[in-house]
């Protein structure tokens, strides 16, 4: 192929919104962490290795009855507010620019845990609430 000289009509999407097939027996909660699994299935968060995170889910989904891909969910992908740790692994302003890592479903930490934990995303902002991350599947390659 070579490079064209003509305008072009690229198919598309916005990125900003994706439906993943749910894996089975999760139930995945509105506005908590969204990850996708070694089998490709979407998940809520838990601490664990080899997970990309993806968003947020934007609905509940109950497929905790359901065979994996019986469901779609909805995730959003950008920035969400998430709960912040405590101690050793609270995030602070100094590691705004820093990946951030998943604890559960809506709580992310500054370190990895031993090796524990998979990449929520890239930590954006810190205020009185919690940690303002940027959650994006490319945040864990980027790391790596």
């Amino acid at each position: 192929m070579v490079a064209t000289t003509h305008n072009r009509n690229t198919p598309s999407v916005s990125g900003h919104r994706r439906g993943y097939p749910v894996a089975a027996l999760a139930l995945c909660l509105a506005g908590t962490i969204a990850v996708i699994d070694a089998d490709g299935m979407v998940q809520p968060g838990v601490t664990g290795l080899n997970l990309v995170a993806v968003g947020i889910f934007e609905a509940q989904v109950d497929n905790s009855d359901g065979a994996d891909g019986e469901q779609t969910a909805e995730v959003l992908r950008g920035f969400a507010r998430l709960e912040n740790s405590a101690d050793a692994d609270e995030i602070t302003a100094a590691d705004i620019g820093k990946a951030c890592f998943i604890v559960d479903n809506q709580t992310v930490a500054k370190t990895d845990g031993t090796g524990t934990r998979s990449i929520a995303g890239i930590v954006d902002a810190v205020d009185d609430v919690g940690v303002w991350v940027l959650i994006d599947p490319t945040s864990g390659v980027l790391l790596t």
